[in-house]
């Protein structure tokens, strides 16, 4: 299969980048990218040898040992004329990290003042604070929509958006049509093909991985619970509680919507493409020291399933199938009634520690519960909110 999607060069960078990690497994990468190991060795020789750019026919100049001042100037505003977003810290290890002439930030952030890059409202120091974060890639993604951004054709884009907690690395990044279920659900199939399984996700009370009622069961919740994912809810009416989101979005903000308009969501999709891969590999990120998310992420060892698992339940045990068009189940000769993302699905019936009371439930998850001691109907089991912030 070649090369798609994005960008032939950014690709063979991010196939590169996460291949050379300690550990890696390459030939399960080389199935993920889609690409011969034989293919892949190359790039890698290439890499290895001193190709950065990993062109068919590289027209970079080779960097010369001693270079002017000049010269080391122009190259400070060049990159920054490519990223206007980007600060002299930035700037100056992304020198540093390509083998540049390496000014100090300092000297860097007088360049950019001189040559009116800058305005004096940038001079403020960054005060980043304390931020939580998982001790290692995989064990907590972060997954939201940017909001809605009219396009010049009269449609609107929905940026997708996941982003790994340990690492900040962008794992999906895409330009939908709209925030349904099937959207969603397409665009994590393809990245969990890519990357594997997360162990959670952490997204808002939204749809469609929550809703408004408290109960947050939804079929997208579902699907990835046959996963093994989890789904974590913030807290309602918290942004902060997702501060690693939300401050990937106003990078994302910064760094493409502001810079220019869209015609079409073919236009948002290539120019977001481009960003995650400098996102991801080549721009320095205050939150890591300053290196890069690539650095830090590494793709997860549980594999995307062929098919869906199905859930299974011991012998014995008393299983219900929800009707694909009601989502009720039968108990004690009486119609209970279950969330409705559970239709067509089996749940078990458990008791519970009091008697007369039951849980009902979706692998090792209760769902609901049926008290038979007053004849009430049944009532939803809501999936605890998390009361503190993954940041």
């Amino acid at each position: 299969m070649p090369w798609n999607e994005v960008s032939v060069m950014d690709q063979r960078r991010e196939f590169v980048e996460l291949a050379l990690q300690e550990g890696a497994n390459r030939r399960e990468l080389c199935r993920r990218f889609g690409i011969s190991p034989d293919v892949a060795y190359k790039w890698l020789a290439r890499w290895q040898a001193g190709d950065r750019d990993l062109l068919d026919r590289s027209c970079r100049p080779h960097v010369m040992p001693r270079r002017s001042e000049v010269a080391t100037e122009a190259q400070v505003l060049a990159v920054r004329d490519r990223h206007p977003a980007w600060g002299a810290r930035k700037i100056a290890h992304w020198l540093r990290r390509n083998g540049l002439p390496t000014p100090a930030a300092s000297t860097v952030h007088q360049i950019l003042r001189r040559n009116g890059r800058i305005e004096p409202s940038e001079n403020a120091p960054a005060n980043p604070g304390h931020r939580f974060e998982r001790e290692a890639p995989n064990l907590l993604w972060q997954m939201d929509f940017k909001g809605h951004m009219p396009l010049t054709n009269g449609a609107s884009c929905h940026p997708l958006t996941v982003v790994d907690d340990h690492s900040r690395y962008a794992l999906c990044l895409k330009a939908c049509a709209n925030e349904q279920r099937v959207t969603v659900q397409r665009h994590l199939t393809a990245t969990f093909r890519r990357y594997g399984l997360p162990e959670a996700f952490y997204t808002d009370n939204g749809s469609p991985w929550g809703d408004t009622s408290g109960v947050h069961w939804t079929g997208l919740k579902v699907w990835l619970l046959k996963l093994g994912v989890r789904v974590v809810h913030a807290r309602p009416r918290h942004p902060q509680a997702r501060g690693k989101n939300e401050r990937f979005h106003r990078s994302l903000k910064a760094e493409v919507f502001a810079m220019r308009r869209f015609r079409n969501l073919s236009d948002v999709q290539r120019a977001l493409d481009a960003w995650r891969a400098v996102y991801n590999l080549e721009r320095p990120h205050q939150g890591l020291d300053m290196h890069v998310p690539a650095d830090r992420f590494r793709p997860s060892t549980r594999a995307m399933p062929l098919r869906l698992p199905e859930v299974h339940y011991d012998s014995g045990e008393i299983v219900r199938s929800v009707s694909s068009t009601r989502s009720y189940i039968s108990f004690r000769g009486r119609m209970w009634r279950v969330p409705q993302a559970f239709t067509g699905e089996r749940l078990a019936i458990r008791p519970l520690d009091r008697d007369g009371h039951y849980g009902i439930f979706f692998a090792s998850w209760q769902v609901a519960s049926i008290d038979l001691t007053n004849g009430q109907p049944v009532s939803d089991v809501s999936e605890q909110v998390s009361a503190m912030s993954p940041d």
